[in-house]
């Protein structure tokens, strides 16, 4: 199958080195029986639709900034999908809409694709779903792929990103609005779809600004993209790939806890993804049940030290030693090292350091940081020293996937135990063992829950924009009922946002959702953990089901937070 491209090239994408190519041929049995799952839709796509608006809305924080960088999109109302008699748009308006894959991969994103082409198909034949290849910087250069049937049926309910792929730029200077602005002009779109996290939806809400005021007719919206989990609100009650990634980490430390307790002689420690918040470690514990799963932002809110972390740790190695067992396993969330007061003080003022003169080799650099931030970074391993001075990420973040938190944990409670033996406190023995949970989680196979979610989504997305709106991320909820009863809307991108500061200056970012130490899912698991410390409660889930009594349950984070278990 060929393709003509803006300039009037031919794009093969039968090559095997281009961007959109599945060889079906090699597809499992199991692949290829999920090619033809159609997903069930809400019902209130099953006819005629309206927009509902709700009230004026405000952001999460510092509303009068947000104001003052939104002028054109601040205080717009949330909408809701409703059933009505006839139509309320144009059905016979053909649409031309662009697609874009920002950031990481996350299960689920090809089906938000396919909602969004089945949706024009169905809803507004005739119309044009093109896909920017390699993330954003497709848009800013004018790289694009048309959306065919053909091109999307090796793709539904498929892992990964790879029918347009991803990529993590940003659309930020002004001559790259302005490239933007020139591909969407030429493209003749009429809407724009971000499919990303916060940081993508963020870019999603400045587009929508920049295109509302030059006047433009293409609207921009967003689409709640993460394993992460914490891209969520009331209204966006989660993030797609959470599901699937919490659940293909589970299966892993299911398999690693049969392990320690047939062997009886280690305890594993187990990173997990999740930079900025624990939703993922929370959830597989409660899938699990760990004998320790550290929560980040518990250990904020007590401003735990690094020892304190550790001992908590080597306390529960101790209790287990005297009932004779000399294994477990401790969950660790990716970001722990951020959470921790002393280091978070210590990592934001090497941030503005490293932003502002950077860290000469012979180590002058180290008399510009406090003195408890010296001392601090001068007791640290000398291999995590050096992680934490490696290059920021494209947000001036310390890249905490590269710091082995699990192998530093595991040498200071080594080094706590030993001091215990002096000290006659314990008497056992204590083997660690290092895992890394990331890559491993973003391209599975997705759940019966994120591929009917996507799909969701995606019609969502399709229908905003058939309504002529813009500057919303799609928004689907009551997601613990069957898939005909959820509902369907549109969320103002400016109302999930605050202000935050990034390479030493303020930005608006939409505001990441964290552990809620109040919430029932975080309430539920302090009252199980001390029971999960000292007994083998363990749970091996098993391998994701596409059938069988299981197979549709959702997430236990979800199911607590809205009250359904």
């Amino acid at each position: 199958m060929t393709v003509m491209n803006p300039y009037g090239h031919l794009e093969d994408l039968k090559s095997p080195n281009k961007i959109g190519t599945r060889d079906l041929s090699v597809y499992s049995l199991v692949q290829s029986s999920r090619l033809d799952h159609t997903p069930p839709l809400p019902k209130v796509f099953h006819g005629h639709f309206k927009l509902n608006h709700g009230p004026p809305s405000t952001s999460a924080g510092h509303p009068e900034e947000i104001k003052n960088l939104f002028p054109n999109l601040f205080g717009q109302p949330s909408v809701q999908l409703v059933p009505c008699d006839g139509p309320s748009y144009n059905e016979d308006r053909k649409l031309r809409v662009g697609v874009v894959l920002s950031g990481g991969q996350a299960p689920g994103g090809h089906n938000v694709i396919a909602g969004m082409f089945d949706y024009l198909q169905v809803h507004a034949p005739g119309s044009v779903l093109y896909g920017f290849k390699g993330g954003p910087a497709g848009i800013m250069r004018n790289k694009w792929v048309e959306i065919t049937e053909t091109l999307v049926y090796p793709f539904r309910n498929q892992g990964g990103f790879d029918i347009i792929c991803s990529g993590r730029d940003k659309i930020e200077t002004p001559e790259q609005f302005k490239q933007a602005e020139e591909t969407v002009t030429a493209l003749d779109l009429d809407g724009l779809v971000v499919i990303g996290g916060d940081d993508s939806n963020t870019n999603a809400a400045l587009l929508a600004e920049y295109f509302r005021s030059r006047k433009l007719k293409t609207r921009v919206l967003g689409c709640p993209k993460t394993i992460d989990g914490d891209l969520k609100s009331k209204q966006v009650p989660i993030s797609f790939g959470f599901d699937t990634a919490c659940k293909l980490y589970s299966e892993m430390i299911g398999n690693i806890m049969v392990d320690a307790r047939s062997t009886g002689k280690y305890y594993h420690f187990v990173r997990l993804m999740g930079r900025a918040a624990s939703h993922i470690t929370l959830e597989c514990a409660f899938q699990t049940h760990p004998n320790v799963a550290i929560i980040g932002e518990e250990v904020h809110a007590q401003k735990l030290t690094l020892r304190q972390v550790t001992n908590s740790i080597a306390d529960v190695v101790c209790k287990r030693a005297h009932l004779g067992k000399h294994f477990g396993v401790v969950l660790i969330p990716e970001g722990l090292i951020d959470f921790i007061p002393e280091i978070e003080n210590l990592i934001a003022e090497l941030n503005d350091l490293l932003a502002t003169q950077g860290c000469d080799p012979q180590g002058h650099w180290k008399s510009k940081l406090k003195p408890a931030c010296r001392a601090l970074f001068n007791s640290l391993p000398h291999n995590i020293q050096e992680e934490l001075l490696l290059e920021r990420d494209p947000h001036g973040n310390v890249q905490v996937a590269r710091i082995e938190t699990e192998k530093m944990l595991i040498s200071m409670v080594e080094a706590e135990l030993f001091a215990r033996q002096h000290e006659e406190t314990f008497k056992g023995h204590f083997k660690g063992q290092a895992h890394f949970f990331g890559y491993e989680g973003r391209c599975g196979l997705p759940t019966n829950f994120d591929a009917t979610y996507c799909y969701a989504l995606g019609f969502a997305a399709s229908a905003l924009l058939h309504c002529g709106q813009t500057g919303l991320i799609a928004s689907v909820s009551n997601l613990t009922a069957p898939a005909s009863e959820w509902v369907v809307g549109g969320t103002a991108l400016t109302e999930l946002m605050d202000v935050e500061r990034r390479r030493g200056k303020n930005k608006p970012v939409i505001k990441k959702a964290m552990v809620e130490l109040d919430g029932a899912p975080f309430k539920k698991f302090a009252s199980l953990r001390d029971a999960w410390a000292v007994e083998d409660s363990y749970i091996s889930p098993g391998p994701i089901q596409f059938s069988g009594p299981t197979a549709d349950d959702t997430c236990y984070t979800l199911k607590l937070e809205v009250g359904s278990l």
